[in-house]
């Protein structure tokens, strides 16, 4: 490369020098980075080095010098800090629906947006081998063919499928395509959704991302919108216990005090909790009744009981029944 075109790109490689090598502890001296350039092919002066470092402050760098040892710059704040890293990586560590080898590529890039001595510390704490995580690597794809129909207001045909005591696949509705109106993407209970609107049942349905193969665009027009401007995501997720389907109940709840912060932290702090005496309250929710929902009462023994409706105490008793009779 000719020097006059190294010389263009001088701004650039101390740009990158200040974000990798840089931080609080470590300062470069101007001689130092005069040797990092030239080890580049790049000749530097110090006055123009000065001007440079003056730019690169113009630009909106927060670069700082300061009278150590010897007088050295360094990079004071940067677009992450090192708490904001990780819990980016902490995201992705314990997100199952991202492979294991998409993890590590992501936790790398993250990785590389801290200096060098602050990435090889972050690294030091990530966990990602004995991880639960999913196999199918199509999941970024299925994100990005959702992505552009939400984006293009189309539907979309796919084929969903469960597992067999075999790991093998099966697919719903004989292998019959769905087609549906893709709304909102969500992640919930360590899984994405896809929220959409299908128009044969004329109601809001969730399919998991990575249970969805053979994603394609179709040319019709989305449909649902006039149930997506009353839908809230926040509410429907709230009301799903593992997103399990379900129908609507609103459930009287009657609650041990020690349950204040397992409402609270499930249903929201502006949940409304009406006071019974000192050791008890009531709370009304608004759920999709489904046998994950029914578990998660069992969980609370006798601290949390139903009040209404009779149709939901009537289930509860009834799968309590049937646990009794399977372990008598």
């Amino acid at each position: 490369m000719p020097k006059s075109d190294n010389q263009k790109l001088k701004l650039l490689y101390l740009q990158q020098m200040f974000e990798k090598k840089t931080d609080e502890e470590h300062q470069l001296t101007i001689e130092q980075m005069i040797d990092e350039l030239a080890a580049l092919g790049i000749k530097a002066e110090r006055k123009a080095l000065y001007d440079d470092i003056n730019m690169l402050r113009d630009f909106g760098y927060d670069i700082i010098g300061v009278r150590a040892k010897h007088f050295g710059y360094y990079l004071a704040n940067r677009e992450f800090e090192n708490p904001e890293l990780r819990l980016l990586i902490d995201a992705v560590q314990s997100s199952k629906f991202i492979t294991r080898k998409k993890s590590t590529q992501l936790i790398r890039k993250i990785e590389n947006l801290a200096s060098d001595f602050d990435a090889h510390t972050i690294h030091n704490a990530v966990y990602v081998v004995n991880r639960i995580k999913t196999d199918n690597e199509s999941i970024y794809y299925n994100v990005d063919k959702i992505q552009d129909a939400i984006t293009n207001n189309k539907r979309i045909g796919f084929k969903y499928f469960d597992l067999n005591m075999h790991k093998q696949k099966v697919y719903r509705h004989n292998c019959k395509e769905y087609v549906v109106s893709p709304w909102a993407l969500t992640w919930d209970d360590e899984n994405y959704y896809l929220i959409a609107y299908d128009s044969e049942f004329e109601e809001i349905r969730h399919y998991r991302v990575d249970k969805m193969v053979k994603i394609n665009i179709k040319e019709e027009k989305r449909d649902g919108r006039k149930e997506f401007r009353a839908f809230d995501l926040a509410i429907y997720a709230k009301k799903m216990f593992g997103m399990y389907g379900g129908r609507d109940e609103t459930v009287t709840l009657r609650c041990d005090k020690k349950l204040v912060g397992v409402i609270l932290d499930r249903f929201g702090k502006n949940t409304t909790l009406f006071i019974e005496d000192e050791e008890h309250f009531k709370v009304n929710i608004n759920v999709k009744v489904s046998p994950v929902f029914l578990a998660w009462i069992f969980e609370f023994g006798d601290l949390m009981e139903v009040i209404s409706p009779k149709s939901v105490k009537s289930e509860l008793r009834q799968m309590a029944e049937n646990m009794l009779k399977k372990y008598s």
